[in-house]
């Protein structure tokens, strides 16, 4: 089947599984305006598996031609489908898809919701299996002026945390975005030591307790969320 009759009958789907009250009530959740059709996440991640059985034997360049279509459309279910037809391409990856996923980023996240579901799937899972070669790239995005490059240069990072990885860029990023006014980068980088909580539990904590004064407290209440309520009140402390 060619990639627009997929579009086409994926869209046709999804049309057929709008939740009104769901669309209604997903704005809430984005200081953005954002594109849906109003479906829910767990259906159309169904969708996203159904479809994915039609394509899996195609070339990887073929797949991702088909995520860039679904992502020019600019509806938010689109891309969650297209994030998870490319993150189930993970072990095709090479260095140089580097590039295309960065476009992405850059051309098709416009929210925190698209953010954290493109970089800690198939985004973080292409940097940390080249690691030497791409985690640099990454840092760069901390010096971006994009709000999401910026959340991305945290966030990816949490795939590292998922394979209980160590990385010295966890530390180094949460000190480039420490100062960072924008409150999404301060949840993402907060919410990447959170998830580096949960596996190097010492070494997150002493890094609050060491710049707890410079963190913002959006940031720091995401980072300790997991700790026990004594330590908790000791990293709050002023």
């Amino acid at each position: 089947m060619n990639k627009n009759a997929i579009i086409h009958n994926i869209i046709k789907d999804l049309q057929s599984h709008i939740d009104p009250a769901y669309k209604k009530g997903c704005t809430a959740f984005f200081k953005e305006s954002i594109t849906i059709y109003g479906v829910r996440t767990p259906i159309t991640r169904k969708i996203a598996k159904k479809y994915w059985q039609e394509i899996k034997g195609e070339s990887k360049e073929h797949i991702f031609d088909l995520c860039e279509m679904l992502l020019e459309k600019g509806y938010m279910e689109l891309a969650i489908i297209a994030f998870s037809f490319a993150r189930n391409l993970e072990k095709q990856y090479l260095v140089t898809d580097f590039k295309r996923f960065e476009s992405w980023l850059k051309k098709y996240v416009t929210n925190w919701a698209l953010c954290d579901d493109f970089c800690t799937h198939a985004f973080g899972a292409l940097v940390y299996t080249y690691p030497k070669k791409l985690l640099s790239k990454v840092f760069a995005w901390t010096k971006s002026k994009n709000r999401w490059e910026k959340r991305a240069a945290a966030v990816t990072l949490i795939h590292f945390a998922k394979k209980k990885t160590w990385t010295d860029q966890y530390l180094k990023t949460a000190k480039a975005l420490m100062h960072d006014p924008d409150d999404l980068v301060q949840k993402g980088y907060g919410w990447m030591l959170k998830e580096g909580s949960n596996v190097w539990s010492a070494k997150i904590f002493n890094f609050v307790m060491d710049n707890k004064t410079k963190m913002s407290r959006t940031a720091l209440r995401y980072a300790i969320e997991k700790y026990p309520k004594e330590m908790r009140k000791e990293a709050l402390k002023k």
